[in-house]
C-alpha cells in the first residue's frame, strides 16, 4: 500500500475505537479537499500585477504547513492578512467575489495584521471544518508552496531557479527552460466482491486497529486503471475487473493527486499479501462497517479513502 508521503502517518488516524461513533462521516458528493469556490485566474498570473491594483488577502503558511485560524460563531476560519498589494515572494492563488488571494511562507504569530489568532492548524485538521472557499484556497496554497520548497534548483542544469508568473513558473536561468508545478498521480481503490464485501488492509506503520482501502502510485507509461489492477494484484493477490473511476482529491503532502476508483474482484477471493506492503488485510461486510463491528479505526473524513468507504457502505458504489 504505497500511499503518498504523509498519507500513512498517525496524524491521519482516528483514535483507537473512535469509529463510527467518534468520527463524523463524510458528506457531499465530492471528497472534502476537492471543494473550491474561487477562480484560480490562470490568465491573471501572467500580468505584471495579477491583483490588478486591488488589495490582496494573504495567507501565511509556516514550515509545518500550518496556518492561522480564528474561531467564530460559524466555526473555524482562516485569518487572512489584508495587504495593499502582492507581497514579494507570495504566490497568487486567484480571486473570489472580486477579492485577490495569495499565500506566502512565514513564521507563526499571535496576531495577523492586528487580528487575533486562536491557533495554528494544518489541512488535515481544518479540511472538514472550513467552508468551501477557505478549504479550496488552503489546499492550493499548501500544494504550490510545497512545490517551491522542493524545486529550488533546476533538474536540467542544477542552477537556482527564478520565479515567474506570480509563483506558478520557475525558470532555469542557464537553459531558459520553464518548470511547472508537479503533481504525482496515485490511485486509491475500494475493492469489492460484487456483493456485500470489500477488502481493507493496513500497513505495519499504522497504529493497531486501523484499516483502509488499497492505494499506490501510477507508474510511467501506465494508465490509472492499469495501476489499480496492478496494485491490487501486488498487494493482496486479487484479480479485478470493472475498474471504475469515482472521484479525485488533491493530497498536497507534498504533491499528490488521489484518483479514487472502485473495482470488482473476480476468481479466487483468497488474499495473498505482499509482506513488504501489507501487514494485514481481510474482507469486511457492509453490515460490519455500518454497525461498528468492523475495524477499530478507519481513515478520517478529510481523506478520499473515507469518502470511498462511506459511499460504498451506503450502497452508492457497486
Amino acid at each position: 500500500m504505497s500511499v503518498p508521503p504523509g498519507g500513512s502517518t498517525p496524524e491521519d488516524v482516528a483514535a483507537r475505537g473512535a469509529w463510527p461513533a467518534g468520527t463524523p462521516r463524510t458528506t457531499g458528493v465530492v471528497p472534502v479537499l476537492s471543494r473550491s469556490a474561487h477562480d484560480r485566474d490562470h490568465l491573471g498570473r501572467s500580468l505584471p500585477d495579477p491583483t490588478r491594483g486591488r488589495p490582496v488577502r494573504v495567507l501565511t503558511v509556516d514550515e509545518r504547513r500550518c496556518v492561522p485560524v480564528a474561531e467564530g460563531a460559524d466555526g473555524p476560519a482562516l485569518v487572512w492578512d489584508e495587504q495593499p498589494g502582492l507581497p514579494v515572494g507570495a504566490v497568487y492563488l486567484g480571486e473570489a467575489d472580486g477579492v485577490p488571494y495569495a499565500a506566502v511562507r512565514g513564521e507563526r504569530a499571535l496576531t495577523v495584521n492586528g487580528r487575533a489568532v486562536d491557533t495554528w492548524s494544518g489541512l488535515r485538521e481544518l479540511g472538514t471544518v472550513l467552508g468551501d472557499l477557505d478549504a479550496g484556497l488552503l489546499s492550493e496554497a499548501i500544494g504550490i508552496l510545497e512545490w517551491h520548497e522542493r524545486a529550488r534548483f533546476s533538474p536540467v542544469s542544477g542552477a537556482p531557479t527564478t520565479i515567474e508568473r506570480a509563483g506558478w513558473v520557475q525558470r532555469d536561468p542557464v537553459t531558459g527552460v520553464e518548470l511547472f508545478p508537479r503533481t504525482d498521480p496515485a490511485v486509491i481503490m475500494l475493492v469489492h466482491d460484487g456483493g456485500d464485501r470489500c477488502v481493507l488492509g493496513r500497513q505495519a506503520v499504522w497504529p493497531p486497529g486501523r484499516f483502509s482501502v488499497l492505494a499506490g502510485f501510477v507508474e510511467p507509461g501506465e494508465s490509472a486503471e492499469a495501476a489499480v489492477a496492478r496494485e491490487v494484484a501486488e498487494e493482496v493477490g486479487l484479480t479485478v475487473t470493472d475498474v471504475r473511476y469515482v472521484s479525485s482529491q488533491p493530497w498536497p503532502f507534498p504533491q499528490s493527486l488521489m484518483l479514487g476508483f472502485v473495482a470488482r474482484a473476480v476468481g479466487d477471493d483468497a488474499l495473498r499479501l505482499d509482506p513488504t506492503e501489507i501487514e494485514e488485510a481481510r474482507w469486511w461486510t457492509r453490515d460490519e462497517l455500518r454497525s461498528g463491528r468492523g475495524p477499530e479505526a478507519l481513515p478520517p473524513p478529510v481523506s478520499i479513502a473515507r469518502h470511498l468507504i462511506d459511499r460504498w457502505v451506503d450502497g452508492e458504489l457497486t
